[in-house]
């Protein structure tokens, strides 16, 4: 029997956590380099500083605009000429993705601060690589996710709610896609025990996601946002380290691929969004008209994409050979309960425009 080793994130959740981080958590070592975002890193530097004052960070680094193997290569020389004993990887998921990339090839142990709750990337084994003109490349796995996670609540109230809605569409995304693609499976124990947990990704925010939207426009730390968040990125990331990996997305994440091929798309929205609006279109190729109403009408609540025009993109000029090709080339199509063809697809695109 092929042996198995699960290792889980740790992480540590509260209300202007990043100043005592050194004071509730043994790191391993003293020479440190953070790797993060502009923005995420003019934010947290100066607290980043005052709680590593008997460390050593020996830089600050910027990466660029995407995961790339480029900018991934560029910061792992970086990296094995300043010798750190770990990394710290501060930002959105692209930050974090090119962190966790940085210390796998470097053989490093990583911790990870989100600076906002878009993304499950704080605390899971792979990072999403792009090519160097932003489309996606490939998935990228490790053998371990980061040792530590340290979600500080009031830095992710402070940045816009989009973030936040952008995290919740990725978690329902994680419910409705890991249900699809392992339908039929005998699923062994990690995996069904990731299916479960990714019940976590969905229901908990009916409950909690309208009130944690209001309460974060308005930059206030509350259960409400408290639980949106763990579920965002905690919830998701657990259902990422223990399923196989074709049970990780299916058609919602592939739509995002598709769409993301379309001019200035990714510019004008969040990865998150779209995987929802993907999920919708999920449930109409799969012939599930009541579930698709019923979360349409959730995402309308949020004030979330549900028709390609709320992301600006308009019905008339949809390039739809070049969309519907990369949906049914992504990795993510390879394990799905049954063949879905282009047209299956185009029709329940159409379909989603005249839900009511």
């Amino acid at each position: 029997m092929q042996q198995q080793s699960i290792k889980f994130t740790g992480y540590t959740i509260g209300n202007n956590i990043i100043s005592d981080l050194t004071k509730n958590y043994n790191f391993l070592g003293q020479k440190i380099i953070v790797i993060g975002g502009k923005t995420a890193l003019e934010k947290t530097k100066d607290y980043l500083e005052k709680a590593f004052i008997n460390f050593k960070i020996l830089s600050f680094e910027i990466y660029g605009t995407d995961c790339t193997y480029k900018e991934i290569e560029r910061l792992e020389k970086i990296i094995k000429d300043k010798n750190p004993d770990f990394i710290i990887g501060v930002g959105g998921g692209k930050a974090l993705d090119t962190a966790k990339a940085c210390a796998y090839k470097t053989n490093l142990p990583i911790y990870t601060i989100p600076t906002i709750a878009a993304t499950c990337a704080a605390i899971t084994a792979l990072s999403v690589i792009y090519k160097e003109d932003g489309s996606f490349d490939e998935f990228l796995f490790f053998d371990y996710p980061p040792e530590h996670c340290f979600i500080d609540l009031n830095i992710i109230v402070n940045a816009p709610v989009c973030y936040l809605k952008a995290g919740l569409g990725d978690a329902i995304g994680k419910y409705f896609e890991a249900h699809f693609s392992s339908r039929n499976d005998k699923l062994l124990h990690n995996s069904d025990l990731g299916i479960q947990i990714s019940n976590m990704c969905y229901y908990p925010f009916l409950q909690y996601g309208l009130q944690a939207i209001k309460d974060c426009e308005n930059n206030l730390v509350t259960k409400y946002v408290e639980q949106v968040v763990l579920n965002n990125i905690v919830s998701t990331g657990m259902v990422s380290v223990l399923v196989a990996d074709c049970y990780n997305c299916a058609i919602a994440h592939s739509v995002y691929y598709g769409l993301a091929l379309l001019p200035n798309f990714e510019e004008q929205n969040l990865h998150g969004v779209v995987v929802s609006y993907g999920v919708l279109v999920q449930l109409l190729v799969d012939k599930q008209i009541d579930e698709a109403k019923k979360l349409k009408h959730f995402l309308q609540q949020l004030n979330m994409p549900v028709c390609l025009k709320d992301m600006n993109v308009l019905l008339e000029n949809m390039d739809f050979d070049l969309v519907l090709n990369e949906i049914l080339a992504s990795p993510d199509m390879e394990h799905i309960p049954y063949k879905v063809t282009k047209d299956m697809l185009y029709n329940a695109i159409i379909e989603l425009e005249n839900l009511s």
